[in-house]
């Protein structure tokens, strides 16, 4: 395939070029990463010319009033909501770049964006963004209650993630299999906006926590919050490690783990019970 449209649980299509030798292009700007498309966009495939056609319905009768906005686009920034942030990103990639063409890079990176996608989507994220060559995914814990089964969504998605990236060059000529790492964290955020942003210091700190991955030596970080409200047993799969985040003063307390027992701690929780 050259390219496709994907459309997003929240309504939202996205262009997402699959490595095509000639390239896709939005309003003339080449498209490299998934591409969120908007009503009059012209789209370009090869010598095709297209016009995307997605307009807005004001004469669409009223919804009834609903107080859940999980999934209802607004402009409006929701403050001090209770989110959890995942943040996944392709180890050794500067090298990668540099050993295989643009037009297996592009393919790879496009189908990784796509799969995971997909599985943060299906693992209920109110929000995936795609930052170069990792992906921000935003879980809303609208619910106090499930807070906890909300987390242990996001580390299915996580674990999912690593199984699907692994086996990409199974189907793409890449030197070897890619790897990923993964910071995931608990606590307030900005939220919300017309492209979905989250913002704030849960945020940065689930960025720094993928980073902090590199030196543990393991592939999934969690923030303390997270771990808290995950309430697992005293005896866990999870490290206490002492990391330093960049830009914030004196240690910070992250529980890591690695992909392997991540996989054995989920496969457990759902393991049938014999009597």
């Amino acid at each position: 395939m050259h390219a496709l449209i994907q459309k997003k649980d929240d309504g939202d299509f996205s262009l997402v070029d699959l490595g095509s030798r000639n390239g896709s292009f939005v309003n003339s700007k080449r498209v490299s990463v998934p591409q969120l498309l908007k009503d009059g966009d012209r789209l370009l495939f090869g010598d095709q010319e297209m016009l995307f056609h997605c307009p807005e319905h004001p004469s669409a009768p009223a919804s009834p009033v609903s107080t859940d906005t999980r999934n209802d686009p607004t402009t409006a920034l929701h403050v001090h909501s209770l989110t959890t942030i995942a943040v996944v990103d392709i180890r050794d990639f500067t090298p990668l770049a540099r050993t295989v063409s643009e037009a297996v890079l592009s393919q790879a990176i496009g189908t990784w964006f796509l799969r995971v996608g997909q599985i943060v989507q299906r693992h209920g994220s109110w929000a995936q963004k795609y930052i170069g060559d990792a992906v921000m995914a935003v879980w809303v814990h609208d619910e106090k209650a499930r807070v906890g089964a909300d987390l242990l969504r996001a580390l299915q998605a996580v674990s999912e993630i690593n199984t699907t990236t692994s086996e990409l060059h199974r189907t793409l000529p890449l030197p070897h299999p890619l790897r990923v790492g993964a910071g995931i964290n608990t606590g307030s955020a900005i939220v919300g906006g017309s492209d979905y942003t989250a913002l704030g210091d849960t945020v940065n700190a689930a960025f720094r926590l993928e980073t902090a991955t590199k030196s543990l030596g393991l592939g999934v970080a969690l923030g303390e919050r997270t771990f808290t409200e995950l309430r697992l047993p005293r005896v866990s799969p999870f490290v206490e490690r002492q990391v330093e985040l960049k830009g914030y003063e004196g240690p910070s307390t992250a529980w890591a783990i690695s992909f392997d027992d991540l996989q054995e701690f989920l496969k457990g929780l759902t393991a049938p019970v014999h009597r």
